[in-house]
């Protein structure tokens, strides 16, 4: 009996050990041990060669609503957890040695800082390798090995997809080795994408050929519910706590963003950026209590005083955590309240939109036309609600 115990007592702690290292070693970068969502892993790459103007302008002002994209769609009953990368190539200001190609920002879930670098980049020049930024794109990131993961690349631009010395042929099937799917989008007529070889990118990366006219003016329509949801944003930012080194400086950033968001409020980015704040995808526990909170980022009961806000702090450390519960209850509350005014928004600009007139895709509509084909080919659910 002694020897069948002490089997039973080793066979229950290697169990226990063996689950604790697979629980605790989670292949998906950025992402909690506890976390079990799908990772949704999305790489930009963008020319910003002199003519690419209209593209960038077209990224800045329609990221809000590419991201809301993802709000949509669920694997399992859950949303999924957005990773997004930006790079930018064909630019004479970048290095030559590395092929006029530059990683701005690696794959991420803070949507402020990628809103931040596209609102930074500068066109100029140049020679625009396609092929060498697929390779890079494909080999700099740290991209998930999970089976149930989405990860794709968007490579936007007008240049024939021939040029540099990396082959775009072997580019595309390094991806796909990988499971990552190759989107083409050709800014310009169909025709001469097609004959600079875009839509052969996109055959071989497994993926769409998209075509776009970079340069076309959009303007969203105005609804009803438009007003309140910008108020609800301003309040949205009121229940934020930034702590520790980084917070200050994100909250400034999110301030900006907003404010870049209501500059472009004719193509309708600020209603759109209040959307995207509303969903499972704005998290930002790496400077925001209540996230963090949340996402057991931190312990709360650990942090040293001098690192949390104003706010927090000057409470018995028994009441902080209260406090911080009622921050997140409030959030959750406004979150829930521009949902159902979106929701709403969406029926009415559906109406009006029925018999308007349509032209060429602009960046967004292309990219959510491919989104919504390809998530549900792999599994997701792209009708569901966040």
């Amino acid at each position: 009996m002694r020897v069948f115990n002490r089997t039973f007592v080793a066979i229950a702690f290697f169990t226990s050990l063996i689950a604790s290292v697979t629980h605790a070693r989670d292949p998906r970068p950025g992402v909690l041990p506890d976390d079990r969502r799908a990772v949704v892993q999305v790489a930009l790459l963008l020319d910003t060669s002199n003519s690419m103007d209209g593209l960038i302008n077209q990224a800045r002002t329609q990221l809000w609503t590419i991201v809301n994209e993802f709000s949509r769609c669920k694997r399992d009953g859950l949303s999924p957890r957005l990773q997004v990368a930006l790079y930018e190539y064909g630019n004479d200001g970048l290095s030559v040695t590395d092929g006029y190609v530059r990683q701005v920002v690696p794959l991420t879930t803070d949507l402020d800082l990628l809103s931040e670098k596209l609102f930074a980049l500068k066109t100029n020049g140049g020679s625009e390798y396609c092929g060498q930024v697929i390779s890079v794109a494909t080999r700099g990131l740290d991209w998930s090995s999970e089976r149930t993961s989405y990860k794709a690349i968007f490579i936007a631009g007008n240049e024939p997809f021939t040029q540099g010395n990396t082959d775009y042929k072997s580019a595309c099937a390094g991806a796909i080795g990988r499971g990552i799917v190759v989107n083409t989008i050709h800014c310009g007529p169909e025709g001469v994408g097609r004959s600079g070889f875009w839509d052969d990118g996109a055959k071989r990366g497994e993926g769409r050929f998209l075509n776009i006219d970079q340069d076309r003016v959009y303007a969203a329509v105005v609804a009803p519910q438009d007003e309140e949801i910008r108020k609800l944003s301003s309040e949205l930012n009121t229940t934020y706590l930034p702590y520790g080194d980084l917070g200050k400086v994100a909250a400034s950033r999110q301030a900006a963003q907003d404010g870049f968001a209501r500059d472009n409020a004719s193509a309708g980015s600020d209603v759109q950026r209040a959307v995207a704040k509303s969903s499972s995808n704005y998290v930002n526990a790496k400077w925001d209590l209540v996230d963090a909170v949340k996402e057991k980022a931190v312990d709360l009961d650990k942090v040293d005083a001098k690192d949390l806000p104003a706010s927090v702090a000057a409470l018995p450390a028994g009441e902080r955590r209260q406090y911080v519960e009622k921050e997140a209850a409030r959030r959750t509350e406004i979150q829930q309240k521009i949902q159902t005014l979106n929701d709403a928004r969406a029926k009415f600009v559906s109406e009006q939109t029925k018999t308007s007139a349509t032209g060429p895709d602009t960046l967004d509509s292309a990219v959510v036309k491919a989104l919504r084909e390809q998530l549900v080919e792999k599994g997701f659910d792209a009708a569901g609600k966040n």
